[in-house]
């Protein structure tokens, strides 16, 4: 699994124990899937820095759980995930922390390879994606009701 960078900004990430390698896996079967090229880094921070981007970037002053920057000249971009938001979004779902943080990745890896769901005929495209990827990790539809 070479060119997939994990930095891990927020301690609250190295809480979890076996996390780290899976998300790796989860980016590596994403890139696999959505034939992206190139090397990407993926940084695990805070809800406070991903306002910060989100602010930065998007005119959304707010925290937000995942956002994808896709890079230039054979990088393949940036992947930031908030704890916090991670962590608040699983529990109001009844899902585990890691499976949604793994939902995470597969969605902003799938972003830097050139998926979108604003517009509903590209959310037909990329969720199914999601799904398949996930199902092949061993987690259920994320999009199903529960």
């Amino acid at each position: 699994m070479s060119g997939i960078t994990l930095l891990i900004e927020d301690p609250k990430w190295r809480t979890h124990r076996g996390l780290q390698a899976r998300l790796k896996n989860a980016a590596e079967a994403a890139r696999k899937a959505g034939k992206l090229k190139g090397e990407f880094t993926l940084l695990l921070t805070s809800d406070k820095a991903l306002r910060a981007l989100n602010r930065d970037f998007r005119g959304a002053d707010k925290p937000t759980n995942v956002l994808s920057f896709p890079g230039a000249g054979g990088y393949a971009g940036d992947i930031a995930i908030a704890h916090g938001v991670t962590a608040r979004e699983a529990k109001a779902s009844g899902k585990r922390f890691a499976d949604h943080a793994t939902h995470l990745v597969v969605h902003g890896v799938l972003h830097l390879a050139g998926h979108d769901h604003v517009r509903p005929k590209d959310a037909k495209v990329m969720e199914p994606l999601e799904v398949k990827i996930l199902a092949r990790l061993g987690i259920a539809d994320p999009y199903e009701a529960a």
